[in-house]
C-alpha cells in the first residue's frame, strides 16, 4: 500500500466587493472590505467594517434575523437612527438613538417613514452554568418606557412596532393610536413584514417562518433557561419537558398542515393573561396526549408536561411562531444539537463529535440515497442528523438550486424524500435509552418521522437482552444490509469491556493476547493466555468491519494510539484493519476538536475504510494484493481555539481576512416573487476541514476508490 500525502495548504480567500442588493431599484456598492483588524467585525447592515462589542453581538444577530425570519430587507434599515423625543413633562426637547432603525420598504430612511425600532443591549452574564434569569415585562418596564420614547406617542403614528432584547430577554410592543391617544400593548413577536419574503420564504403575517440559525438555538436556549430557572427543575428535568413540547410543535405542524387549526399556538393577549395562559396549558397537554399516542414507542404512558401554565405559555410563545417543518434541515440540527449536547454528555467516554468533524466524515464517504446508514453508537444523533443534511444538500446541487431557497413545492418534496429514506435506511443503535430518546426525536425533528434508533449494546449484538435487539436483527444483521457505517465510540481505558458474553464474539479476530517474537521482533498471538477486558475503540474497530456488508464503507473515530503506538496489541490491530478493509483516507485532527465538546485533551484520527469482499481477502491472505494510494491528511485548524472562540484567517500583518458571501433570499415586489442576491462580506474562518473534503474530492477524481464496487460488481481502482 502506497502513501500519498498532499499538499492542503489553503489559499487565501478572494476579496470582492462587499454590497447589499436593493429589490425593485439597482444595487448600492457598499464600502469594500478586505480585511479587519483586531476586534472588527463586518456590519451587516451597511456592509462596513466595526468594532465587536458585547453590545454589536446582539444588534448583529438581530438584524441577520430580521433579514431571514421577518422578511425585511436590510436596504430598509439603518443603525444608530436618531428620532426626537419629548422630555416628560416639559416642552424641551431632546435625541435619542435606534440601534436598528426599519422604515416603509424602499423609501428614504427619515423618521416620517419609520415604521419600526429596536433597542439593543449586551447580552447578561450567567448566573449560573447554561442559565440566564428571564424577566417577565413588568419586570422590564424600565426598558419598555424607553422604547417606548423611540416610538413615540401620536406624533408617530405609523412607527408602531417596538422591540427590547438583549440576546436573552426579548420584548416586544405593538402601538396602537386611538382618538384617546396611543397605547401600547405588549405582543410576543413581531409580525412579518409587508411585501417581502426573507430568504426562509414566509408569505404573510398569518402563516409561520423559517428560523435563522442563531435565532433558533436562541430561542431554545430561552425556553430550556426558563423552564430551569423559574420551574426549580434539575437541568436534565427542564431538557425533557422542553423536548415533550418540541415534539409535540412538530406532531401538531404536521397533522395541521393546510388547516390553519393548529393547537401548539397563543392567541393574541393570551400568555398575558392567567385564563388565557390556562387556555394554552389545556390546549398544548391535549395535544400531549396525541402525540404519545402516536409515538407510543418513543413515549411512556407515565410521560407527561409538568410545567406551570404561566412556563408551558412561554415556551409556546417561544417556538409556535416558527416553521419547524419548513426551516432549514442545517438550522434545525445545529440548534438541537447544541441544546442536547449541553444536558446529555454523560461519564462512559460519550464524547460528542464536533459539527465539523461530523460533516467532514458524511462529506467523504459520500452515502446515497438508496444505501442504508448506520451509526452504532449514536449518542445525541449527530452522523444521523448530518446524513439528511447531506442528502438534502446533494438533491439541490442534482437540481441546479443549491444555494437558493426551497420553493414551497421543493420543500414538500425534499421533506417527503427525506421521511421515506429516515423511515427504509437511516439506523442508529445506543446503549444509553435517554440517549435513544434523544436521537429519535432529532430526527423526527428533521424528517417528521422516528426514524430506527435501538437501545441495545452494539458490541453485545446480535445477542442482547435490551428492548431494541430483535428489530434490529430483523433490519441491521451483520454483514447484510449496511451500505455506510459512521460512529464516533466510546473509547478509554477506563471503561474496559470486560464481560466474557461480549468478549467471546471477538475471540477470532482482535480480542487476543499479543507478544512479540524475542528473535524476529514479529508479532504473534499467545496461544496461552487472553485477554481479559478490551478497551471497548479496539472492539468497535472489528464490529464496524463485520457489520458493512462486502464494499461497504467505514467512518470511524479513533484515539491517535491505536494507529501509531509500538505495541504489539495496537501492531495487531493495524494489521486486521488491513486485512479486512481498504484504508480509503485517515486524517488526523488537533487538540482542539474535542477540548470543547467533550472537556477530554486527546489527539484523535478520523479513519476511513471499506470491507473487502471474500477474494480481496484472499487475495491479501496470498500476498496478490496490488498497492493503492491511500489520502492523508492532517487537520491543524479546526475553526476554534481550546475555549471554544472562532479562529479566523489572517493577513501577514495580523489582519483579519474577509470573504464576500451570497445569500439567496426571496422577496415579493408589488405581488410578485423575485429571487435575488444578498452579499455581505464576513471574517474567513481559519477551518481546514473543508479544504480537506475538497482535496479528497480531487484526490479521488484521480485515484479510483480501490477495490469492487458494490453497485456494479466490478473491480474499482487497483
Amino acid at each position: 500500500m502506497e502513501e500519498l500525502t498532499l499538499d492542503l495548504d489553503i489559499p487565501q480567500q478572494p476579496k470582492g466587493e462587499d454590497g447589499a442588493g436593493r429589490a425593485g431599484a439597482a444595487e448600492e456598492a457598499q464600502p469594500q472590505v478586505t480585511a479587519l483588524e483586531e476586534g472588527q467585525i463586518v456590519d451587516y447592515i451597511t456592509g462596513e467594517a466595526i468594532k465587536e462589542t458585547p453590545k454589536e453581538k446582539v444588534r448583529q444577530r438581530i438584524a441577520r434575523a430580521l433579514v431571514h425570519e421577518h422578511g425585511i430587507d436590510p436596504a430598509d434599515m439603518a443603525r444608530d437612527f436618531s428620532v426626537t423625543v419629548s422630555e416628560e413633562g416639559a416642552k424641551r426637547k431632546r435625541s435619542k438613538k435606534a440601534d436598528i432603525a426599519i422604515f416603509e420598504s424602499g423609501t428614504v430612511h427619515t423618521t416620517a417613514n419609520l415604521r419600526r425600532v429596536v433597542i439593543c443591549k449586551p447580552e447578561p452574564k450567567q448566573a449560573g452554568k447554561n442559565v440566564v434569569k428571564l424577566r417577565e415585562p413588568d419586570q422590564a418596564r424600565k426598558d419598555l418606557e424607553a422604547l417606548q420614547e423611540l416610538m413615540g406617542n401620536e406624533d408617530r403614528p405609523l412607527c408602531v412596532d417596538g422591540m427590547w432584547t438583549d440576546g436573552i430577554d426579548f420584548f416586544f410592543l405593538k402601538k396602537v393610536v386611538s382618538d384617546f391617544g396611543a397605547n401600547f400593548e405588549d405582543r410576543s413577536d413581531w409580525a412579518v413584514a409587508d411585501g417581502t419574503l426573507g430568504s426562509r420564504t414566509v408569505a404573510s403575517h398569518q402563516r409561520l417562518r423559517r428560523a435563522e440559525p442563531e435565532r433558533l438555538k436562541t430561542a431554545f436556549r430561552r425556553c430550556h433557561n426558563y423552564i430551569h430557572g423559574n420551574e426549580g427543575m434539575p437541568k436534565d428535568a427542564a431538557f425533557w419537558q422542553f423536548l415533550y413540547l418540541l415534539f409535540a410543535k412538530m406532531y401538531d405542524e404536521r397533522v395541521s398542515r393546510g388547516t390553519g387549526k393548529g393547537r401548539f399556538r397563543t392567541g393574541l393577549k393570551e400568555m398575558f393573561e392567567e385564563d388565557g395562559r390556562a387556555a394554552i396549558s389545556a390546549r398544548v397537554r391535549e395535544l400531549f396526549e396525541d402525540v404519545k399516542r402516536e409515538y407510543k414507542d418513543v413515549f411512556r404512558p407515565t410521560d407527561e408536561i409538568t410545567l406551570s401554565d404561566r412556563a408551558l405559555a412561554f415556551i409556546v410563545s417561544e417556538i409556535a411562531p416558527y416553521d419547524l417543518s419548513g426551516t432549514d434541515v442545517d438550522a434545525k440540527g445545529i440548534a438541537y444539537q447544541e441544546l442536547v449536547g449541553t444536558n446529555l454528555r454523560g461519564d462512559r467516554g460519550q464524547y460528542f463529535t464536533p459539527r465539523g468533524a461530523v460533516s467532514l466524515m458524511v462529506e467523504i464517504l459520500d452515502p446515497q440515497e438508496d444505501e442504508t446508514v448506520l451509526d452504532p453508537t449514536c449518542g445525541t444523533g449527530g452522523f444521523l442528523q448530518a446524513t439528511l443534511k447531506h442528502l438534502h444538500e446533494s438533491w439541490k446541487k442534482q437540481a441546479g438550486t443549491y444555494g437558493f431557497p426551497d420553493t414551497d413545492e421543493e420543500r414538500e418534496r425534499y421533506r417527503d424524500r427525506l421521511k421515506e429514506y429516515a423511515e427504509k435506511h437511516l439506523m442508529g443503535a445506543d446503549f444509553d435509552p435517554f440517549l435513544v430518546r434523544a436521537t429519535t426525536m432529532a430526527i423526527m425533528t428533521l424528517a417528521e418521522t422516528t426514524g430506527n434508533v435501538f437501545h441495545m449494546d452494539s458490541l453485545g449484538f446480535p445477542r442482547g437482552h435490551l428492548s431494541g435487539v430483535e428489530e434490529a436483527k430483523k433490519k441491521i444483521p451483520l454483514g447484510k444490509t449496511v451500505d455506510v457505517l459512521l460512529t464516533n465510540p466510546p473509547f478509554g481505558a477506563d471503561i474496559p469491556v470486560s464481560d466474557e458474553s461480549v468478549l467471546g464474539s471477538f475471540r477470532d479476530g482482535i480480542a487476543k493476547s499479543w507478544g512479540r517474537n524475542k528473535e524476529t521482533g514479529e508479532i504473534e498471538e499467545s496461544l496461552t493466555s487472553r485477554p481479559g477486558s478490551m478497551a471497548p475503540e479496539q472492539l468497535f474497530i472489528q464490529r464496524a468491519i463485520e457489520w458493512v456488508k462486502p464494499g461497504g464503507r467505514i467512518g470511524i473515530v479513533l484515539p491517535n494510539g491505536i494507529l501509531s503506538n509500538p505495541g504489539p496489541t495496537d501492531e495487531a490491530i493495524r494489521r486486521y484493519i488491513l486485512e479486512h478493509c481498504w484504508v480509503l483516507a485517515s486524517v488526523e485532527l488537533p487538540v482542539e476538536t474535542f477540548v470543547v465538546d467533550a472537556n477530554v485533551n486527546i489527539l484523535t484520527t478520523l479513519l476511513f475504510l471499506k470491507r473487502k469482499t471474500d477474494q480481496e481477502l484472499r487475495n491479501h491472505r496470498m500476498g496478490t494484493e496490488k498497492a493503492y494510494p491511500v489520502f492523508m491528511a492532517v487537520a491543524e485548524k479546526v475553526g476554534f481555539d481550546r475555549r471554544g472562540n472562532e479562529l479566523h484567517k489572517r493577513e501577514p500583518d495580523g489582519k483579519i481576512v474577509v470573504e464576500t458571501s451570497v445569500e439567496m433570499e426571496r422577496l415579493r415586489i408589488r405581488g410578485k416573487e423575485v429571487t435575488r442576491p444578498l452579499t455581505r462580506s464576513k471574517p474567513v474562518i481559519d477551518n481546514d476541514l473543508p479544504v480537506i473534503a475538497e482535496k479528497y474530492r480531487e484526490f479521488r477524481a484521480t485515484y479510483p476508490v480501490p477495490g469492487a464496487d458494490p453497485r456494479k460488481g466490478t473491480e474499482a481502482g487497483a
